[in-house]
């Protein structure tokens, strides 16, 4: 089952390792965990390896939340370092996201592959049209709304990120901008979020996958494979603070459409995926 040629190891290390440095762009890019680059790249090295297609979506899920947690930290330290970001929309996030990461690590431990790429796809074309074609009268409000709603969008970040096993960057970026923060704040606050996400998500994979260990790969624990975190996680936190570093180099619009393309272009991947 593992018995992979040196060849073909050393290719699929290079796999980890460049998708590790395109997680970490994209992480101090856009605030984003970089989990639509680590979940697709790892997906392949997993059905190279021979590993089950009934634990491979949530061995790649929950080992891009344990890769994310080293990047999502650097990356919010880099945006805190460059201003001084609102603790106060993390500390209002903490308790629903975490309640919304354990609901959606339920759901995500058994839903079939379909389920983690549409929900993704259609989620991805709707940011990225609003980050392509926004406009500043594309506001709910100009300040954040109370406490109420905003543990009902916790709970769907939280959520939303444990079923693809992503950093809740882009949908919190868009929550943000809506409510009248600037686009380098959002960012910087995904970051943030990220942080959270990925450690309770990690923590909550490796439960969940305890009981399905005999068919996972070597050096993994539950749905979470060491030796994935081991090569990429390094790389892609190394990377991230140049990726924030681009991201306040550029004027807000851009950021904006450059962040509205890469949702579009992981959108297609997922759809494309789709198709027999």
């Amino acid at each position: 089952m593992f018995g992979i040629p040196a060849g073909e190891l050393a290719l699929l290390a290079v796999a980890i390792v460049v998708g590790g440095v395109l997680t970490g762009l994209l992480a101090g890019l856009f605030g984003v965990g970089g989990g639509a680059v680590i979940v697709p790249v790892l997906y392949e090295i997993f059905r190279i390896l021979g590993v089950s297609e009934d634990i491979r979506v949530q061995l790649c899920v929950g080992t891009s939340l344990a890769i994310i947690i080293p990047t999502s930290i650097r990356s919010y330290l880099a945006h805190r370092a460059r201003g001084t970001l609102p603790k106060g929309v993390l500390k209002a996030w903490i308790a629903p996201i975490t309640a919304g990461v354990m609901v959606g690590g339920v759901v995500a431990a058994v839903a079939p592959a379909a389920v983690f790429k549409t929900f993704f796809a259609v989620m991805a074309f709707l940011l990225g049209g609003k980050f392509l074609f926004a406009r500043d009268g594309w506001r709910i409000a100009d300040t954040l709304p109370g406490r109420l709603l905003m543990s009902v969008y916790g709970v769907f970040i939280g959520f939303y990120s444990a079923m693809m096993g992503v950093g809740g960057g882009a949908v919190s970026v868009l929550i943000l901008s809506l409510y009248g923060q600037p686009i380098h704040t959002a960012v910087g606050i995904s970051a943030g979020v990220g942080v959270v996400i990925s450690l309770i998500g990690t923590v909550g994979f490796i439960i969940a996958g305890l009981p399905h260990q005999a068919l996972m790969p070597p050096f993994s624990v539950g749905y979470v494979s060491l030796l994935g975190v081991a090569l990429m996680a390094p790389v892609s936190a190394l990377v991230a603070p140049y990726g924030a570093r681009i991201a306040h180099a550029l004027s807000r619009r851009k950021l904006e459409r450059a962040f509205g393309i890469f949702l579009w272009i992981v959108a297609i991947r997922f759809i494309v995926s789709l198709l027999p």
